[in-house]
């Protein structure tokens, strides 16, 4: 067995080494990459000296401390976005210039050749990214400016990994994808955008100075990068890569697609409720218990963190405060205040659900993941704060959450949990269906959930909570 897994890498790398080679032999890709990379990092120097001595003149030093390893997180993100070309025409450049077809014809597995491709995209990117870090800390050097701290720097050089290892991979499985090289081009901005707001994210916390919340980012990063590089695996044919000459927008295929995911074998809408989103829910059973355990876990979580910080937390409240505090949950409203309606209520939680499926698309299900569990840790953390103050959690639970909490728990849930399930999807190998396809029906399979339960779920949510909650409430807490 080992020696079969040795031969296996052996292939990769052999598929690498002829990637670095081409890459390597040609200097109008070298030369931009060592050029750029080189002059950014004396322009970060500058800026770090002029921001020191700007801050010291007010007495504000913590600001150009913060802006140092912001400026060397920049240094190492620059160089990955400009050899990121590298990646984005590995297969699809090939194809271009008619060298793509003695490599699907040689006996690489289709994992050996697609790993192989994001071993040497990720070597440029990493390379330059190290090199632009090195002559900026050298530049800080000669002129005396403190160095970050060693935790900051290990999180800086640890993230710059994870993110060039992300962008490598979502450019890569561009080019897959892609027809023609333009075409790759042009979808980078996918890449490069997201990961320019991802960045701006990273320097809040940067200045922010929480250096927890920092290596969670840097945790997420490294989930997401393991997702999309699945993603590439499991969704990489040889045969494609020849097989389409140009892609058009085929709106028509697309919403018969849809349709049919969605319709499924159903002939009435009776039909459809009653075996459809059955079989969709049947289907989906693994994400569901997944997203009830991870909900578990972080209304526990939320409740022990609030119960550890509690003295600290407290000081920040007082005992009115407690109607405003069982309202900002969302799963309450003030007990004060009978004026809320109904449209406010079933708008804010839906807009709640679409968020978590914008998120989800976006990142496999993660991000959807986290605004779930976000919102369930917060109804923990809540409980712990009202019996902190002195109220009765088991009151405002019984009367404040549960009434209305029995099924807008339950949509949450489902809506997560279908949400997940499309990150499954996608990286779930399935060799007789496209990427795109694959996509479609599982938010075909989304949109069924939503429209036949999470909707009404939410809809009697917001009728029990505008009528009946407050009534409840009021009488649990006089």
């Amino acid at each position: 067995m080992f020696n079969r897994y040795r031969d296996d890498l052996r292939m990769v790398w052999l598929v690498a080494w002829r990637e670095l080679h081409d890459q390597l032999r040609d200097w109008r890709i070298i030369f931009p990459m060592v050029v750029l990379t080189l002059i950014l990092p004396f322009l970060a120097d500058l800026g770090a000296q002029a921001a020191i001595n700007f801050t010291t003149q007010y007495g504000t030093p913590l600001i150009a401390e913060r802006l140092v390893p912001f400026l060397l997180m920049v240094v190492g993100y620059f160089p990955i976005t400009v050899s990121l070309v590298i990646a984005l025409e590995s297969f699809v450049g090939e194809k271009e210039r008619g060298t793509i077809e003695p490599l699907l014809v040689s006996p690489l597995k289709d994992w050996q050749l697609f790993t192989g491709k994001l071993v040497a995209g990720t070597a440029a990117p990493l390379v330059t990214s190290y090199l632009g870090i090195t002559v900026y800390m050298i530049g800080l050097y000669f002129q005396r400016i403190p160095f970050p701290d060693f935790n900051r720097m290990m999180q800086t050089l640890v993230l710059t990994s994870v993110q060039a290892l992300l962008m490598v991979s979502g450019a890569i499985l561009i080019s897959t994808q892609a027809t023609s090289v333009r075409a790759a081009n042009l979808m980078a901005s996918f890449i490069v955008i997201p990961m320019a707001i991802l960045i701006q994210g990273e320097s809040i916390m940067l200045f922010w100075g929480n250096d927890q919340v920092l290596w969670l980012a840097v945790l997420g990063v490294a989930v997401l990068t393991a997702l999309l590089a699945r993603v590439g695996i499991a969704h990489f044919q040889r045969e494609a890569l020849l097989g389409h000459e140009i892609d058009v927008l085929n709106l028509r295929w697309i919403g018969r697609t849809f349709w049919l995911a969605f319709k499924g074998d159903a002939r009435s809408v009776w039909g459809w409720i009653r075996f459809e989103i059955l079989k969709t829910v049947r289907k989906q059973v693994p994400s569901i218990l997944m997203t009830i355990g991870m909900g578990l876990v972080a209304v526990v979580a939320g409740y022990l963190w609030v119960n550890s910080n509690s003295t600290r937390i407290v000081g920040q409240f007082n005992a009115g405060d407690l109607s405003s505090l069982i309202s900002s949950t969302g799963m309450g409203v003030p007990v004060s205040n009978f004026t809320i309606s109904f449209p406010t209520i079933w708008g804010h939680n839906l807009q709640a659900i679409l968020v978590i499926l914008l998120l989800g698309l976006f990142s496999f299900g993660v991000l959807g993941t986290l605004v779930y569990l976000l919102n369930m840790g917060i109804i923990g953390a809540v409980l712990a704060l009202i019996g902190a103050l002195g109220g009765s959690p088991l009151k405002v639970g019984a009367f404040g959450i549960l009434p209305h909490g029995i099924f807008e728990i339950p949509a949450l849930i489902l809506a997560s949990a279908a949400i997940l399930y499309i990150g499954i999807m996608l990286v779930t190998p399935r060799p007789q269906r496209t990427l795109g396809e694959v996509l479609i029906e599982a938010i075909a399979d989304w949109t069924k959930i939503a429209l036949g339960l999470v909707l009404p779920l939410l809809t009697i949510a917001a009728i029990i909570e505008t009528w009946v909650t407050p009534v409840l409430l009021s009488s649990a807490l006089k």
